[in-house]
C-alpha cells in the first residue's frame, strides 16, 4: 500500500508507548463503553477526480462521446437544435457528420455524502474492530468542446460549441478494521484504525447536455453508433468490485455508555469499472464524518 497516511497510523500503533494497552483510566476519567456496540455515521466524501473520467466520453472509454454526435438517431437532432438556436451556422457545420470534438473534458467529482452503519467491539484494553457499511452517491461533471471538422469554424469568429457531459454513480463500503482509542481527557479519546475495504460501483447515468436536450451516451448498442434501426441491449452495470485499505483518525467524546466521535478517513482503494484502464483504478479519497456510537450492550 503506497498511501503514506495508513503506514503512518500503523507506525504509531505499534511504537508509540502511549499507545500500548490501558487497562485502568487514571481517577476521575469517565468509565470507557466495552463490548458490543452499533455505531451510525455521517460524512462528506472527497473522491479522487482521476476516477471520474470514465464518464468524459473519451474514444478509449466504453461510452463514447462520438457514438451519439456522429449517429443518425441522435446527430441530426443535435444538429437541427444547434441551428434553431443559432449556436451553429448550417454554412459552417453542413451535417451532424462533420462534428468534432475539439476538447475533451476535465471531469471532477462533485463533493458527495456517505451514510453509514456498522458493528463495534471495544475491549476493556481500549483495543478493538469494526465492521461497517457504508453508501455514496456521486456526481461527476464536465464540459466538452464541439466544432467543426472541415475548418470553416462554426459561427463567425466563435470557434466551439459548449456541451456538458455528467455521471451519476453509487457506492456500496465495506470497511473491517482494527482500532485503538487513547484517553486524552476524562471525557476526550483519540481513535486510529487501520483496515481493509471492499467496494462496489454501480453506474447509474452517463449523459449530455447540448442544445437544449439531454442525451444518454450509455453504451446499449454494443459499442455501435446507434441509428434507427439498430437495436439495443439490457443495460449491464459497468461498475465492478474492488478492493484498498484505509486509516482514519478521530476525536470522541464520551457520554454515559456511548461515544461521539469526529474523524477523517484517507482511503487508497480502488474503484472499478468494466473495460477501464486499470491503472486508474487505484486512488485516495478522503472523508470527514461524526460517528455515533449507540447501544452498548456489555459481555463480560
Amino acid at each position: 500500500m503506497r498511501a503514506p497516511l495508513p503506514l503512518l497510523l500503523l507506525a504509531l500503533l505499534l511504537a508509540a508507548p502511549s499507545l500500548q494497552a490501558q487497562r485502568s483510566l487514571p481517577s476521575g476519567y469517565e468509565k470507557r463503553p466495552s463490548g458490543l456496540a452499533l455505531t451510525l455515521d455521517a460524512g462528506l466524501l472527497v473522491a479522487n477526480d482521476k476516477q471520474a473520467d470514465f464518464y468524459s466520453g473519451r474514444p478509449e472509454n466504453p461510452n463514447k462521446l462520438d457514438n451519439i454526435l456522429h449517429s443518425e438517431l441522435y446527430g441530426t437532432q443535435i444538429w437541427n437544435s444547434l441551428v434553431d438556436r443559432g449556436e451553429i451556422s448550417p454554412s459552417a457545420i453542413h451535417d451532424y457528420g462533420e462534428f468534432q470534438v475539439a476538447e475533451y473534458p476535465k471531469m471532477y467529482y462533485k463533493l458527495a455524502y456517505q451514510l453509514g452503519v456498522g458493528f463495534r467491539y471495544d475491549y476493556n484494553s481500549m483495543w478493538g474492530w469494526f465492521l461497517r457499511f457504508d453508501y455514496s452517491q456521486l456526481n461527476a461533471a464536465g464540459q466538452f468542446q464541439l466544432s467543426s471538422n472541415n475548418g470553416t469554424g462554426i459561427l463567425g469568429s466563435n470557434q466551439y460549441v459548449t456541451g456538458d457531459i455528467f455521471g451519476r454513480e453509487k457506492r456500496i463500503h465495506i470497511d473491517f478494521a482494527l482500532l485503538k482509542r487513547v484517553p486524552l481527557s476524562p471525557r476526550l479519546d483519540m481513535e486510529i484504525d487501520l483496515g481493509f475495504n471492499f467496494n462496489n460501483t454501480k453506474v447509474l447515468e452517463n449523459a449530455i447536455s447540448i442544445g437544449g436536450g439531454t442525451y444518454s451516451i450509455l453504451d446499449v448498442w454494443g459499442g455501435r453508433e446507434p441509428t434507427s434501426t439498430t437495436g439495443t441491449y439490457e443495460y449491464m452495470n459497468q461498475g465492478t468490485i474492488g478492493y484498498g485499505g484505509f486509516g482514519s483518525l478521530a476525536v470522541g467524546y464520551v457520554v454515559s455508555g456511548a461515544t461521539i466521535d469526529m474523524g477523517y478517513i484517507c482511503y487508497y482503494t480502488q474503484t472499478k469499472f468494466l473495460d477501464y484502464n486499470e491503472e486508474d483504478a487505484f486512488a485516495l479519497q478522503h472523508i470527514i464524518f461524526v460517528r455515533f456510537n449507540v447501544n452498548n450492550f456489555k459481555f463480560l
